[in-house]
Order: C-alpha cells, then structure tokens, then sequence
C-alpha cells in the first residue's frame, strides 16, 4: 500500500480539504456551516472525566532489560516478543497514517518518538508575544513584542519596520506599560489585526495603516485569529475568561461581538479549524481544552479535561489543530491535583480527536522528558515541531524508522538471532 493511501481512503470520512475558490468566496461560510451540521450530535461529554480513562498510548517507556525480553534500553524501546522482529522494514509513512491506525485500533508497530532537537532563541531584548509569516513576502514575520511594538521582520537582514507603537507611559523607570501579545495576518483582506495586555485590539492594513483601535475586552488580550474560510470573521480570546467571535465588518465597541464564549478560567488561545473553519479550539489556564461547533456556539461541543495549568516561568500551553485532519495536539504539564493523577506521570504531547473529544494517543521520548508548551504541524502534516524550552523537537516518521531498524538490529545481535 502507499504511503498516503490510508490517509485518501478516509479523506471522505474526515474533515474536508478543498478550498473555496477565491471568485466564490462569499460561498465560503456557508460551506463551514454546513460542514458543521454534518459532523452529527453534539457528544454528552461535558463536564464528564472520562476521556483520559480511554486514553491509548503511543509511546514506549524507558525500562531495564528484564530476563526473556529483547529490546535497547538506551533508546528507551522495549520488544514485548520475538514477533515483532517481522516488521523491521515497515513501511515510512507519516505522522498522521499511525494515529489513524491507533484509532481504528490497528497494531502500533511503529512508536512515534523526538528524534531531532536543535537551538532556539529570540531576538535580543524583551519577549515577544507572537509571530506570523508575511502571506505575501516569505522572508518577512509580523512580530508582536514586549518593547510595545508591532513590527514587519526580515529574515534577510533588511531594516525592520515599525508599523504600529504602543503609548510612552513616560514612568520613570521604563516607557513600556502596554505592549503586544498576539497578532494574525488576513491575506484576503489585506489587513493585520493585533491585541494588547490591557485588552485593546487594533485592526491595521498590511503597510501599517491604523484601521481602528477598540478595547474589546476587559483584561490582556492572548489571542486574535482570522477565520481563513470566512474572511470577515475573527476570534479573540483573554485572561477575563473570554472568547469572542466578531464580524469584522461591523465592530463598534465590546459589545458588537457576534458570540460571547464564557470560560470557568482565563484563556490562553482560540483557533478555527483550519480544514473548514466551522470549530473553535480553545485553551484554558488550568485543565480545559473546549471545541466549540459553528452549528451551536453557545456551548462546547467538547469539553476535554487536560492537565496544563499555568505557571509564571513557563511559556503559555496551547492546544493546535492538525493541518488537514480534525486531530487535536497539546503538551500535558500533569499535576496532582487532577483527577487520574499518577505517581512519575509523563510530560507527553497528547492527540485528540477533534469530533470525539477522546485521546488517540500520547507522543513521548525518555531523551526529551521536559514540558512541551507549543505544538505545530507542517502544512502537510507529516512532520510536528514542538517547543520545549530553548529547543524544538522534530517528530518525524521516516528519521524514526531508520532508527527503530538500527535498534531492532542491536536487539537481534544481543539475543543472537540470525536476521
């Protein structure tokens, strides 16, 4: 079978891929609305625990070698028995291919693990708040950062420019009190929408002209978002316990939002499903993960309990979407307090299934065993970047299989079996 054949066989049972075409745009939210109608009844899940109880795991643990089993420990592989040693020339697939064969209760014979860790830093001087990629010039990054400043980045060098600029406070000991924590960047609409930690958003043209400039919530604002199949629709979401979804072309004060989505604690993100833009995902501070359906947005249509609490020196957790699947990734902080709480309990990166709310599986390597705050797929979706501290991790099926082969043929060299 080829390698992607699995993934085009269910291609009609998931999320859709097509995209609109740009002279048919205004088809496009009708087209995400009625994806959404299709995606069934809402599943009775909110406020149940039950989802982690179900969970399947998709990592090997690191263990000592025990008499009558074969396997690396340096790796952190272990061979349950001599079986699997038939399917050292498994086939390199990618990422997605075994998670869907997770779900559909296939054997996992391959173990997905980091396999890749390079060095990651910012520019010098404060943080930054958020970066996207110029849909028109690929060199140049849109970067919200804590020196008060929204500005065009070059990765060639050129002169950075400034194309908006938080008030001078004019204290004594700093001139920053406002500053930039999220932006996005709307292609069709040519414009740049960008929140403040005061909870003011600010709706620019793509050169850097000021659009309007609105306080559309009470607190730090953490997130903006366009709809990418629904141009005139964006999201915000805020540490006063918030998402808001607004009609960009009609926004006059807080109160014009289109859909208020009350959290229990403050939110650290809100993302539309990129396949067809009829969910919302969104993140809390403590132990929520919500989906949110375009057919009801008055209520979750999941509610995935998840431990990623808040902590002062940690970067915000924030569950993604899968680029063409309805899949759902997000690094796990566990603590005690949650309900299923386990004694050594790992810092994974959990999947979900965006239409179930249930776990498919958990990504782990004994080598990499710190907190996994920010999780992004390749617009393939074959390849996910995580980041962990100063370093990202590359998950990637076919450096994997490479070295799962090179164990197996250690494995065999210690129990002296013939290939």
């Amino acid at each position: 079978m080829a390698p992607y054949s699995f993934l085009r066989r269910w291609s009609d049972r998931m999320a859709p891929v097509n995209q609109p075409k740009d002279k048919k745009r205004e088809r496009a939210c009708q087209h995400w609305s009625e994806e959404a109608k299709s995606a069934g009844k809402r599943k009775r899940d909110y406020g149940e625990r039950g989802n982690e109880k179900q969970e399947k795991k998709l990592f090997v643990r690191k263990a000592s070698r025990p008499s009558g089993k074969i396997g690396c420990s340096g790796g952190g592989f272990v061979m349950r028995n001599k079986r699997v040693l038939s399917s050292q020339l498994e086939r390199r697939c990618s990422i997605v291919h075994y998670v869907y064969q997770k779900m559909l209760g296939g054997s996992m014979q391959a173990q997905l693990r980091q396999v890749r860790s390079v060095s990651f830093r910012t520019w010098p001087g404060d943080s930054l708040g958020d970066i996207k990629f110029s849909p028109y010039e690929a060199e140049k990054l849109y970067v919200a950062s804590g020196d008060g400043t929204l500005s065009l980045q070059d990765l060639e060098g050129r002169a950075v420019q400034v194309i908006s600029r938080a008030l001078d406070c004019g204290h004594e000991h700093h001139n920053v009190c406002c500053w930039y924590c999220s932006v996005d960047v709307s292609a069709s609409c040519r414009a740049v929408v960008t929140g403040d930690n005061v909870g003011n958003v600010v709706l620019l043209s793509t050169s850097g002209e000021e659009v309007w400039k609105l306080k559309l919530h009470k607190k730090k604002v953490t997130h903006v978002e366009f709809n990418s199949r629904c141009e005139w629709m964006f999201a915000t979401a805020s540490v006063d316990q918030t998402v808001k979804i607004w009609d960009l072309r009609n926004i006059k004060n807080k109160t014009n939002f289109l859909h208020l989505l009350p959290h229990e604690k403050p939110v650290n993100a809100a993302y539309f499903s990129p396949t067809h833009g009829a969910k919302l995902l969104s993140t809390d501070q403590h132990n929520e993960i919500r989906v949110y359906s375009s057919s009801d947005w008055t209520k979750p249509q999941h509610l995935i309990p998840h431990p990623h609490r808040q902590f002062q020196h940690l970067t915000p957790i924030k569950a993604t979407w899968h680029p063409r699947y309805d899949l759902i990734v997000v690094g796990r902080y566990p603590d005690p307090k949650f309900p299923g709480y386990t004694l050594n309990e790992l810092r994974t990166v959990d999947v979900f299934d965006g239409n179930t709310g249930e776990m498919v599986c958990q990504l782990y390597d004994p080598n990499a065993s710190g907190i996994i705050s920010l999780n992004k797929f390749n617009p393939m979706g074959d390849t996910l970047a995580s980041g962990m501290g100063f370093n990202i991790l590359i998950w990637n099926q076919e450096e994997m299989a490479a070295k799962k082969h090179e164990h197996l043929l250690k494995a065999m060299t210690n129990e002296e079996i013939e290939p």
